[in-house]
């Protein structure tokens, strides 16, 4: 089993079929989930799935929690990007290796996986998922 760090290949070809919609105003729910070292989550990942996702704690529960979106933009002549703002799950007892971003407004379709490189804990405190700056060469969904 492995959590390998990819935007969904599934996810690229929804985009040019107008599925995703990013926008603060009317765009869709995105979800981010936490699995365990045991979860199998890659590029060709299509949707969310429960197995081995992390237990429900604290204000954790299966599906994740909704990120809140930033509108996307074009960052440079040439790269656009979406991000969103930081989530974190209080008074949670997690382990997690890493996670995947879905659309739950059209059948938690995948979106991308994130490693987080090795397990990351909380033990009845805090779980923060920090996303990196919102720009051309750092944005968690840029296309160039």
């Amino acid at each position: 089993m492995a959590i390998t760090q990819a935007m969904c290949n599934s996810f690229k070809q929804e985009l040019l079929e107008g599925i995703h919609n990013f926008k603060n105003s009317g765009g869709d729910t995105f979800k981010l989930a936490l699995f365990t070292s045991s979860a199998s989550l890659d590029s060709t990942t299509t949707a969310y799935s429960s197995s081995n996702e992390v237990g429900n704690s604290g204000t954790y529960s299966a599906g994740g929690g909704s990120l809140t979106r930033v509108d996307p933009s074009l960052k440079s002549t040439s790269t656009a990007t979406t991000d969103f703002s930081d989530i974190s799950f209080t008074s949670a007892t997690i382990t997690a290796r890493g996670a995947l971003i879905h659309n739950s407004s059209d059948s938690n379709k995948a979106v991308c996986v994130l490693d987080f490189g090795s397990d990351k804990s909380s033990s009845s405190g805090t779980f923060q998922v920090v996303f990196p700056t919102n720009d051309a060469s750092n944005a968690i969904i840029r296309i160039a």
